[in-house]
């Protein structure tokens, strides 16, 4: 049981929603990732430059 959970967690699956723009520019790029949470961090990278936050900072 505690296998196939293990295999699960590693699958592939799609990447949370953005907005659309961000989509669509961060598509081109989503083959350089190799994991699906890579690519969201890319993508809510993008999001958070285009965001009003006046102090951005990076984790």
């Amino acid at each position: 049981m505690y296998l196939c959970l293990q295999i699960l967690k590693h699958l592939a699956r799609d990447a949370h929603r953005t907005i659309a723009i961000i989509n669509e520019y961060c598509a081109d790029y989503k083959d350089l990732f190799k994991e699906v949470r890579n690519y969201g961090c890319f993508n809510y990278l993008h999001l958070g430059i285009i965001s009003t936050i006046k102090r951005k900072l990076l984790p």
